[in-house]
């Protein structure tokens, strides 16, 4: 099993992290390796909301459907499966200072012939773990009274071209 955990700090109280965190769309803003991440269902987010997510990792493209099975206080589990891995995220948010403190944990589990890209799969996601802290750490402090809009940026070996909405698109609507 791969397991990338980051803890970073923001200005935003937990409430509006976890807000923000609970609507697995916003990953399409800044995670370095999702290129889109749509909800499958409408209505408040909730245990059992669903999100489609496309990621490109090493260079191939992979789906993944991921499900709210925990949305408790301070606390966010997804479930993500597809045919090749199964995939748990877990957010803990605490109050920290005048802001709050943030530990995002992936615990990925290959599945048949996709295990022996284990080791390789899981450099990437270190790397892709860095890059994605400090990207959320900026997205979450946009949220913060008074912050001014900007556009993340990602380190050059990392694509991405993300935009930097309040919440994800499919919100919005």
């Amino acid at each position: 099993m791969i397991v990338v955990e980051r803890t970073l700090a923001t200005s935003v109280a937990p409430g509006v992290a976890l807000d923000y965190l609970s609507d697995f769309g916003n990953t399409a803003v800044w995670d370095p390796a999702v290129r889109q991440a749509t909800r499958n269902d409408a209505g408040p987010i909730a245990p059992g909301a669903s999100w489609h997510q496309t990621c490109r990792l090493l260079g191939i493209t992979t789906e993944m459907t991921y499900t709210l099975v925990e949305f408790a206080p301070g606390r966010l589990v997804f479930h993500g499966r597809n045919e090749g891995a199964t995939c748990v995220d877990t957010v803990a948010v605490r109050p920290a200072g005048t802001g709050s403190e943030v530990t995002y944990r992936i615990e990925l589990e290959m599945h048949g012939l996709a295990k022996l890209a284990g080791p390789v799969i899981k450099m990437e996601f270190e790397k892709l773990g860095t890059a994605g802290a400090g990207a959320l750490a900026a997205a979450l402090d946009q949220l913060a009274p008074g912050a001014r809009a900007a556009e993340l940026q990602f380190p050059a070996d990392v694509p991405h071209s993300p935009t930097l909405p309040a919440r994800s698109q499919e919100a919005q609507a």
